[in-house]
């Protein structure tokens, strides 16, 4: 396995600058994952990784070896693709022996790597099927395995979960995260899913328009987000979001008029912060309560009973959307009006620029002092 470093890496295509300054380091051994919407990069800097694509400038280093000038074929990276990318002639066997005797590996050594390969995924009764005899987990299965044989120094993972249907997709995430323990490989996975990013990573990159908005842990970018777009793109559902504005900033924090509503204080440093500034509240779905002496009045628009859990989709001053998850079954049905309230410290603010504030006696910082937000 190997220790990977991006330093400065930008790629230009034409006039159309679609990566900026990425500096990252991925561990021996970790499962890093790129989460973003489409069009972020995250794809784009994976090929880059992989040499399929050249970096415009900057460089990047496999165990402190510069390999901007290494062949794709020589760099010692797999890659697993969303398509799978199996030849349809060959038997599961065959493709993933396929690479190996390309680089003319003893006969031997391949039908052991392959066999290793096929137990570890549970698709060794497969090994003499065509893949159009194979279903989508197979075919991936047959993927991943084909790289796994490779033995290579990073494996790169770009979307291979987004053809299958929602629950294969979920049993191929547990296949995945399990895979990762057993081989202690290093690991790289795109992928706009949220939730794939928080359930397999032991890092996540959050990008946006080719640039690297944050970079930590799952629950540090859930719980100390950095800004409001990674507030808002890591958590399902998405945070909920609220305009403020500040009319007092004191010794017990910041007291703010949310949504022309009633006037909160809330444990916020505002010493940057000038009077009248626009602001953004923002609530984890999690933490708003349906409570008759809530802050804020709504009328319910959805009313989703998944039995074990409910969502509220309401809507509040009229025109702004908050969303309550709560467990268990409610009785509250579309159209009835409710009030609703959450915890002060539970709060997130975010000035003009987006930038999440700190609390008080924290620096303002990219990643914000400590909230607690476990559900």
């Amino acid at each position: 396995m190997a220790n990977l470093r991006l330093s400065k890496i930008n790629k230009v295509f034409g006039s159309v600058h679609v990566v900026h300054d990425v500096d990252l380091e991925v561990l021996d051994g970790e499962f890093v994952v790129f989460v973003g919407p489409s069009g972020c990069g995250k794809s784009t800097l994976l090929r880059i990784i992989a040499g399929l694509e050249k970096a415009t400038s900057g460089a990047i280093e496999i165990d402190g070896e510069v390999v901007n000038d290494v062949s794709a074929a020589e760099r010692g990276l797999a890659m697993v693709f969303q398509s799978y990318a199996l030849y349809p002639h060959m038997s599961v066997y065959q493709n993933m022996a396929f690479g190996l005797e390309n680089n003319r590996m003893p006969r031997a050594q391949i039908d052991a790597r392959v066999r290793e390969a096929a137990r570890m995924l549970r698709i060794e009764e497969y090994l003499g099927r065509k893949p159009k005899a194979l279903s989508g987990g197979q075919r991936q299965r047959v993927a991943i395995g084909r790289a796994i044989v490779r033995k290579p120094r990073v494996f790169l993972l770009d979307e291979p979960l987004s053809n299958l249907d929602a629950e294969l997709r979920v049993l191929m995430r547990a296949e995945l995260a399990g895979l990762h323990a057993r081989l202690g490989a290093t690991m790289i996975y795109v992928t706009h899913d949220q939730v794939e990013a928080m359930t397999l990573a032991d890092k996540i990159v959050v990008l946006r328009d080719g640039r690297v908005e944050q970079v930590g842990r799952p629950l540090d970018l859930y719980n100390h987000p950095a800004n409001r777009f990674v507030a808002g793109f890591i958590g399902s559902p998405k945070m909920n979001f609220l305009p403020a504005r500040l009319l007092r900033a004191g010794a017990d924090g910041l007291t703010v008029e949310v949504a022309g509503l009633a006037p909160l204080t809330l444990p916020f440093d505002g010493a940057v912060l000038s009077p009248r500034q626009e602001l953004t509240l923002g609530m984890r779905p999690t933490h708003v309560r349906h409570q008759a002496d809530g802050e804020f009045a709504g009328t319910v628009e959805v009313s989703e009973q998944l039995g074990g859990e409910s969502y509220l989709y309401c809507r509040v001053a009229g025109e702004h959307r908050v969303v309550i998850h709560a467990q268990g079954q409610s009785e509250v049905r579309r159209g009835d009006e409710i009030r609703m309230s959450f915890p002060p410290q539970h709060a997130y603010l975010f000035d003009a620029e987006g930038t999440a504030l700190p609390r008080p006696g924290a620096a303002r910082q990219t990643a914000p002092a400590a909230v607690d937000v476990a559900s």
